[in-house]
């Protein structure tokens, strides 16, 4: 953003000094704070990087009333684009209020999750392969950084699945109950990326154990 479009926030929305703080700030965790005739809400893009072994986050801010939505960041966010674009093709979204365009772009992240989770479990598929069949000294390491990288899939999708929780529970007034409904449907989607990240630090465990068991029978022989 440039400045001038960050003094809009000031000047032109008055939005609470603790929020632009926050929103200006270059990295924020997930979160939700409720301000006077509006919400303010952190979420993170998510990126897998295969070859440097780590996920990469963006954070993306919205400011959410009853007759604006204002979205901040840094990065380009594919979500919000897509949203853009379905926006100008379909009057009846916009019609629907800045909590409905809200959902959309929420949704179109966690959906955005999903692939981005494939790419790590096709990467478990590999190491747990090469323990079985040709076990290598640079198999821990590969088993290591697996194992860094489900801590911080986890670490990432805990807050985030508060985050949207609070948006399904009808906390706040310019969310009604259809909305809710439809942002606890996108909580139930990051619950169940919470338990394939659980799933996948249980597979990586027994991956090691398996691992060391092999090193030992090979010292023995």
């Amino acid at each position: 953003p440039t400045e001038d479009e960050e003094r809009l926030l000031r000047e032109a929305f008055h939005f609470h000094p603790l929020a632009l703080e926050d929103a200006l700030a270059e990295s924020q965790h997930p979160k939700i704070d409720a301000y006077d005739g509006y919400i303010y809400v952190v979420l993170h893009g998510l990126h897998f990087d295969e070859q440097r072994h780590e996920f990469s986050t963006h954070d993306v801010d919205f400011f959410v009333a009853a007759n604006y939505l204002v979205t901040h960041h840094a990065a380009t966010s594919r979500s919000i684009v897509e949203t853009r674009g379905v926006c100008a093709r379909n009057d009846l979204l916009l019609g629907a209020g800045p909590a409905a365009v809200l959902h959309l772009i929420v949704d179109q992240m966690v959906d955005h999750y999903f692939p981005e989770i494939e790419k790590i479990e096709d990467q478990i598929d590999a190491v747990e392969a090469e323990v079985l069949e040709r076990p290598a000294r640079r198999t821990i390491r590969a088993i290591l950084a697996l194992k860094r990288d489900v801590t911080m899939l986890r670490r990432t999708l805990a807050p985030q699945r508060e985050v949207i929780n609070r948006l399904g529970r009808r906390e706040f007034a310019m969310i009604d109950a259809q909305q809710a409904l439809m942002f606890r449907d996108v909580y139930d989607h990051v619950y169940r990326l919470g338990e394939e990240s659980l799933a996948f630090q249980d597979r990586i465990t027994s991956i090691l154990d398996a691992h060391l068991s092999s090193v030992s029978n090979q010292l023995n022989q």
